[in-house]
């Protein structure tokens, strides 16, 4: 007994530190954090929903590359398709074109040290980023880079929901076909990208490159206003909340994990009471384990009060949208949950253009059409396991 009660408190300490490891962490974060939002931009798109369409234009653009490419992805797989992107950035770097690659630390940790060696070797400047640190070593392993990021010559951008990996062309089994957003840019908004990357990149590397002018060429000003929002586990839960609170007339809400915060379940709440249209799109399938289950609270209480949500059949569903009343759509890396809003450095682009939206909306109405609809009778009609997953994952939601 006495055993089983020395267990019991070191459980329990054990718990209580991680959780003021995680709360100072948090509170120190907060303070580190400025606001930044970058001007509005015009800028020319590109919307890409499938892998098979955008890895052949992003591996193009990069073998085109003349000066220097730019690469800021969470995760890059150690398959074929990894192992090709990797062996076209040596390619490059033995070309003489200054490459740069950073990849977050927990989410590329498969790419091991043979491989890093390697593309040092041929030439590729690497860094990790977002390494687990002390003195709030729990704190800093949740925060990640989630951003995905490509800059080729300064006058090419990529960024959006896709990494780099065979699940990404329809080559995993369970989650195939996959389906995503993903945006390339030509025109004034690949300087903020650009920006972006380079203040990542001395974090990660400790090099400052943003003032050399090298990496800033004149931009065309292109067709679609824009304005590109980066957020550092700070201000996303303002920008969301000021987005639902200022809708009018409809809201649509794309996202792999609907896991949001107190706030924005309450704004999105007053927005259905308001009589706003409110439809949210989330994949059927589940990517991680506990996601699907902890969605459910949320929805049953939307669901309860007059807002769609749709679950998509086809595949696997990656998308990050939201459409406020045709009027303004966010495109990026954030999830509706709270790890894109509380812990994740995240990039998203905020689009002001009737006929990119209207564009948008066509694909989105694709998608919608994969879908089958969840009612709230769906939901209380879940399996014993289902309940208890949905439990777990109430402990675990700002972690998922």
């Amino acid at each position: 007994m006495k055993i089983f009660l020395v267990i019991l408190c070191i459980i329990a300490i054990l718990i209580f530190l991680l959780y003021m490891d995680y709360q100072l962490g948090k509170r120190a974060q907060q303070k580190r954090i400025d606001r930044k939002n970058h001007p509005f931009r015009y800028t020319d798109f590109h919307i890409y929903s499938d892998g098979t369409e955008l890895f052949p234009a992003l591996f193009q653009a990069v073998k085109e590359a003349k000066s220097h490419v730019h690469i800021l992805f969470y995760t890059i797989k150690t398959d074929s398709i990894s192992n090709e992107f990797l062996h076209l950035l040596k390619t490059k770097a033995h070309e003489g074109v200054e490459v740069r690659l950073i990849l977050d630390w927990l989410g590329s940790i498969n790419i091991r040290k043979r491989i890093r060696r390697k593309l040092k070797q041929a030439g590729v400047q690497f860094a990790f980023c977002q390494l687990p640190t002390f003195p709030f070593l729990f704190y800093s392993l949740q925060v990640r880079n989630h951003r995905k990021i490509a800059i080729i010559d300064g006058k090419i951008g990529f960024m959006g929901g896709f990494n780099i990996g065979k699940d990404y062309i329809h080559e995993n089994f369970k989650l195939s076909p996959w389906r995503d957003y993903h945006l390339q840019l030509i025109g004034e908004g690949v300087d903020d990208l650009q920006r972006e990357f380079l203040i990542d990149w001395l974090k990660a590397s400790k090099i400052n490159l943003l003032q050399n002018q090298v990496y800033f060429p004149a931009q065309t000003k292109g067709e679609t206003r824009h304005q590109i929002i980066p957020t550092q586990g700070v201000y996303l839960e303002e920008l969301l909340c000021n987005l639902i609170k200022n809708s009018k007339r409809s809201l649509l809400i794309a996202t792999p994990y609907f896991i949001p915060s107190k706030r924005v379940t309450e704004e999105l709440l007053r927005a259905l009471h308001r009589n706003v249209s409110l439809t949210i799109l989330i994949p059927n399938k589940a990517d991680h384990m506990l996601v699907k289950e902890a969605a459910f609270p949320y929805l049953r209480k939307l669901l309860k009060d007059g807002a769609s949500v749709y679950q998509y059949m086809n595949g696997f569903f990656h998308g990050k949208l939201i459409n406020t009343d045709n009027e303004i759509m966010i495109v990026g890396s954030s999830n509706f949950d709270r790890r894109s809003i509380f812990l994740n450095h995240e990039l998203n682009c905020c689009i002001y253009d009737p006929v990119f939206i209207a564009k948008m909306n066509k694909i989105t109405t694709m998608d919608l059409e994969q879908a089958k609809e969840l009612s709230l009778e769906d939901l209380k009609r879940i399996h014993l396991w289902s309940m208890v997953k949905e439990w777990l994952a109430r402990l675990f939601a700002p972690f998922l």
